[in-house]
């Protein structure tokens, strides 16, 4: 099959699979609370992201899992979680300026949550040069652009302990455990990668 056909194929499914996220988000947040509605958004952010990472970090890691069909398929289809974690990751972003209030006017606010922001803004970047045609276009440029998702894990980190440092949801210590834990296999995978 075409790649083009391919793609016109998949682009509904991850359409479909997106709006499933939300409606399953809002149903979990509708009738367990377990945390704002914002945090939970977050939490799909970070793990969508975390998928992303996940099957390049354990073939290094891990070798025996090369031949993994499920970590296959992750590997394959990383772009669309990687779009999927921005949607996420930028509802959760709109929805805590719109709850509190805050004003993109003010440089404050830009400095307080520097590393939402930041993250966010390297989100935007990955998710709208993750086609064919920014490949072709950016050449090796596109990769060196492509790493900086590694230091999206560590902003993560600040993030969700900073943000979360006086006010933790039910979802915050898995979201310390999943960041801090792919955090560790990442240095591991560069180590491996250096030697």
């Amino acid at each position: 099959m075409p790649k083009q056909a391919l793609i016109r194929k998949q682009v509904p499914v991850f359409v479909l699979l997106l709006l499933i996220g939300y409606i399953i988000s809002l149903l979990v947040f509708s009738l367990f609370k377990p945390a704002p509605l914002a945090n939970i958004l977050g939490f799909v952010s970070l793990l969508l992201y975390t998928v992303t990472l996940i099957p390049s970090i354990l073939k290094t890691v891990f070798p025996v899992t090369k031949r993994n069909k499920i970590l296959r398929w992750l590997f394959n289809n990383r772009r669309y979680l990687g779009v999927a974690a921005f949607s996420f990751g930028l509802s959760h972003g709109v929805l805590l300026i719109l709850e509190r209030n805050l004003s993109l006017s003010n440089l404050q606010t830009y400095v307080k949550h520097f590393h939402g922001i930041s993250i966010l803004f390297i989100l935007t970047v990955l998710s709208f040069t993750s086609n064919d045609w920014s490949v072709k276009k950016l050449k090796s440029n596109w990769k060196k652009l492509h790493n900086s998702t590694y230091l999206l894990i560590f902003l993560l980190v600040w993030h969700i302990l900073a943000s979360m440092a006086k006010h933790w949801s039910y979802l915050t210590p898995f979201g310390v455990l999943i960041i801090v834990t792919t955090s560790i296999f990442l240095i591991k995978r560069k180590w491996i990668e250096q030697i």
